[in-house]
């Protein structure tokens, strides 16, 4: 087996730049400590408000009734180009200067949004090379959204001056404390000029086209090049190392267009706003790496929607720590939905009181703010039937006493949650390069990522009030217990050492299928599954199978996707082995486990169900030495948020009959009054309490 010594140099030698390289060097300006801070020093509650679509007579009503229930926060802007600059440089910012001190004669503070997701008709008549190509080489057309190209230097220079005439327009307003560049990035464009930067990047990256050509493995299907133009640049299902870099060049390219307008407004406000993105894709959209993404910005934020049906505890509330752990700290849920959307194939109504557990749910993992889109329905347009606080007529719609209820309750907690954050010994890994490199090549149809790690996280959750989901290549990993990977399948030669380390010094590694099976170029690792970790595994894969029908493993059962183990380390252990398979997986080891220095390292081989998950979780927890939370009734979640001395417990009922809690001690109950042992929930019951 190679070692790893050799490996970091033969990596080095070919790698020619970052990962990133056509993003600037220089660290992204940053918003002062105290503008940071305002992000997370309350509760915020609100609202996205549009009040160029309505008279300005309509405007006082609208945030009267905002602070009727409980608002302090609004966000404005997002998508008002037109009316700030409605023919080529004539630009009109008093009505928004206007609408910002308006909302804060009524307490509102203000995040503005920049207009750039949606350019004005006058430009993309006049300049069509600002517009995106898609995949398929056709152009978009004016009337949607994000219709533009991230790679046109014309619109980055339109965008840079939009932008910077907001900023100079609100200033020096107080209630401003923050800025939302565009909304929801979503999609890449493949016009001539995003072809040259794509270029541009690869010869950056690579120096040379043996570089590029070996890294590929372009030999095979005579995929060689020999003229950088060769290269292909669309949305091909093609060479898996080709994909990948496109990924990397994608996130790039999102990442400079944001890059502009960041700088651009830091110009004008200096450090005394933050700056955040509302990320859109219900949280595990994958077209670009986020975590990368998220390293200019001084806050994150999320879109949380439930879409068609019900909420799905475990499901959002993992979403919720995935967005926690793009920058491992606090963050803002930007656009949530009042009760429905008008997207989903059944766009329901939430159960009365489902909007309030949607919030607390928010608040339960991380989140210091929660806005609705939006606040007051359109006449006309794409989203009109979406739901809204307000009707079209300005009056109050029937979920607005419930988000009353959530301003109420709001105001009661904040202080108590100020300067808290949720705190685990566990932490789950995530990692996009990972989850591109099997939605490449998923060699079963049923393999469901996303569904994978909920099977680790869910028995996980069920034992703590909080699990922390961190990127893998990045976070700090000392500080846990337990670190779980259900699907690192791309593992770099630096992360393997990170993790070697992590073990070596006393921490629980768990590694699931298909982990340790590609290099950074997504080729296929010369040492088998887990690949650079294999040594310290004391084991390895010999051969993966995706099932056609379930299997025998433990006591239970494995579908989808099992892999043969084997053990080379005579302390290695195998804790479960297949019984009854497919003739190839009879008998043989399908969890091996090993102990090395201080700590332990485990690869689960197969797509186990619910049981064999639990005993797993359950006795890496005790092996751990990891400290349960207490227990709680089915349907009920229990979450915790800790600091400045406080340890917050926020309980929802997320089911349709009541539940009674028991405490393990008196808490304070913060909703309502007094110490209490013991807490009913209603059907979507919340409690919030204070140990």
């Amino acid at each position: 087996m190679k070692t790893l010594a050799f490996r970091l140099a033969a990596a080095a030698l070919l790698a020619s730049a970052a990962a990133f390289p056509t993003v600037a060097q220089t660290p992204a300006a940053k918003a002062s400590a105290a503008a940071r801070d305002v992000a997370h020093e309350r509760l915020w509650l609100g609202s996205a408000w549009y009040p160029e679509q309505w008279p300005e007579s309509a405007w006082e009503e609208d945030l009267r009734l905002m602070q009727g229930h409980g608002a302090n926060v609004v966000r404005i802007g997002e998508y008002a180009w037109s009316r700030m600059e409605p023919t080529e440089g004539q630009y009109e910012m008093d009505w928004l200067v206007r609408a910002v001190r308006l909302a804060g004669k009524y307490g509102m503070k203000v995040v503005i949004g920049t207009p750039t997701d949606t350019p004005p008709a006058w430009m993309t008549q006049k300049y069509p090379d600002t517009l995106q190509i898609d995949g398929n080489g056709k152009r978009l057309g004016h009337g949607g959204r994000r219709q533009f190209s991230i790679s046109s230097q014309r619109y980055r220079q339109f965008a840079q001056i939009i932008v910077t005439k907001m900023a100079e327009a609100v200033k020096n307003e107080p209630n401003v404390i923050g800025w939302q560049i565009g909304n929801e990035p979503t999609d890449e464009s493949y016009d001539p000029e995003a072809r040259a930067a794509w270029v541009a990047w690869l010869k950056q990256r690579y120096g040379t086209l043996d570089k590029l050509n070996e890294a590929w493995t372009t030999a095979y299907w005579s995929q060689t090049y020999t003229d950088w133009e060769q290269v292909p640049f669309n949305t091909d299902k093609a060479n898996p190392g080709w994909m990948l870099e496109l990924k990397r060049f994608v996130t790039s390219q999102w990442r400079a267009f944001h890059r502009n307008q960041l700088d651009a407004i830091r110009a004008v406000i200096g450090d005394k706003q933050f700056i955040t993105i509302n990320f859109g894709g219900l949280g595990w959209a994958n077209r670009f790496d986020r975590y990368e993404m998220n390293r200019d910005l001084d806050v994150t934020s999320w879109d949380d929607y439930v879409g068609m049906g019900h909420l799905k505890a475990y499901r959002n509330g993992a979403t919720h720590d995935l967005v926690r752990g793009w920058k491992r700290q606090n963050f803002w849920v930007m656009e949530t939905q009042p009760g429905f959307v008008n997207w989903a194939p059944v766009s329901n109504m939430l159960y009365p009181g489902e909007t309030r557990a949607l919030a607390w749910q928010s608040v339960g993992h991380g989140a210091d703010a929660v806005l609705y889109w939006q606040w007051r329905n359109a006449l006309n347009g794409q989203e009109t039937m979406h739901g809204s606080i307000v009707g079209p007529d300005g009056r109050p719609l029937p979920i607005y006493s419930e988000v009353q209820q959530i301003g109420r309750d709001f105001a009661k907690a904040s202080a108590a949650l100020k300067g808290t954050t949720p705190i685990s010994p566990v932490a789950i890994l995530q990692d996009y390069p990972s989850r591109w490199a099997i939605d490449f090549q998923l060699h079963h149809k049923d393999y469901d990522q996303i569904e994978t790690l909920l099977d680790y996280y869910q028995p996980l959750k069920d034992a703590l009030g909080a699990v922390d989901m961190v990127e893998a290549a990045e976070a700090p990993l000392a500080r846990y217990r337990l670190v779980v990977a259900p699907s690192l399948n791309v593992i770099t030669d630096e992360m393997a050492k990170r993790l070697t380390d992590y073990v070596q010094g006393g921490g629980h590694l768990i590694l699931g299928p298909r982990s340790g099976m590609k290099d950074e170029y997504n080729r296929l690792d010369t040492v088998r599954q887990p690949g650079p970790l294999a040594t310290l595994l004391g084991g390895q894969v010999e051969q993966y199978y995706a099932l056609d029908e379930e299997i025998s493993v433990g006591s239970g059962k494995a579908s989808i996707w099992a892999e043969l183990l084997s053990t080379s380390a005579p302390d290695t252990q195998v804790l479960l082995r297949y019984g009854k398979a497919n003739g190839w997986l009879d008998g043989k080891p399908a969890v091996i486990s090993r102990k090395v220095g201080k700590g332990r390292i485990t690869y689960v081989g197969a797509l186990v169900d619910d049981a064999v998950m639990k005993g797993l979780m359950d006795t890496a927890l005790g092996d751990a030495g990891v400290v349960r939370d207490f227990g709680v009734p089915a349907d009920v979640e229990l979450m915790t948020r800790e600091g400045n001395g406080k340890r917050i417990v926020i309980l929802v009922n997320h089911g349709r009959e009541a539940r009674e809690v028991a405490l393990p001690s008196a808490m304070t109950d913060i909703l309502g009054s007094g110490k209490v042992r013991k807490v009913s929930l209603a059907p979507e019951g919340v409690a919030v309490l204070q140990r």
